[in-house]
């Protein structure tokens, strides 16, 4: 993501970057199987507790830099959300310029859940668009939050009816 951007703006001709998901949805989370398995993946049977930290903190701080990557690029940047917003997605839509969402699309910073914490900028970003209050609420609770919410809160600017709405009104918004 990092070079991808960084091709972008160097690029005259790409005036806006937007970024959406292939499928059902913008961004479901991490998978927490590879996230574990980075953790514990070549420690030695005794268990070296340093080392697997370690490699933990490096692949973290691998997706702090991609997400802030997002929020460094000169051109506007564009978040299309549809469906599930979930976990890393949020860090991704936070550090975007603008954000549209579908009806049908929820958010949630869903790492409370798991007892872990949103460091990826959530919780850097979220205060700053919707709020010190509601951004505490949304990381102590990882509630979900609707489309229709979204809007209200001011984390999305505004709400369309279908993806396919979403990608029509994107782009002649990129235009």
């Amino acid at each position: 993501l990092p070079l991808a951007l960084s091709s972008l703006d160097r690029n005259p001709d790409a005036l806006v970057v937007v970024l959406s998901g292939s499928g059902h949805h913008f961004c479901s989370g991490i998978d927490l199987a590879a996230l574990d398995s980075i953790a514990s993946g070549s420690s030695p049977p005794s268990g070296d507790r340093g080392r697997a930290g370690e490699r933990l903190r490096r692949h973290i701080k691998y997706l702090q830099d991609a997400v802030t990557a997002i929020e460094r690029c000169r051109k506007p940047v564009i978040a299309a959300v549809h469906g599930a917003c979930v976990g890393g997605g949020v860090d991704i839509a936070t550090a975007c310029d603008v954000r549209y969402c579908t009806e049908d699309a929820f958010f949630s910073v869903k790492e409370v859940d798991l007892a872990i914490t949103a460091d990826l900028g959530t919780l850097q970003r979220l205060p700053s668009i919707v709020g010190y209050g509601n951004a505490t609420e949304l990381a102590l609770t990882g509630r979900r939050v609707s489309g229709s919410e979204a809007k209200e809160l001011g984390l999305v600017s505004r709400v369309f009816g279908s993806k396919r709405e979403l990608d029509d009104g994107v782009r002649v918004i990129a235009e």
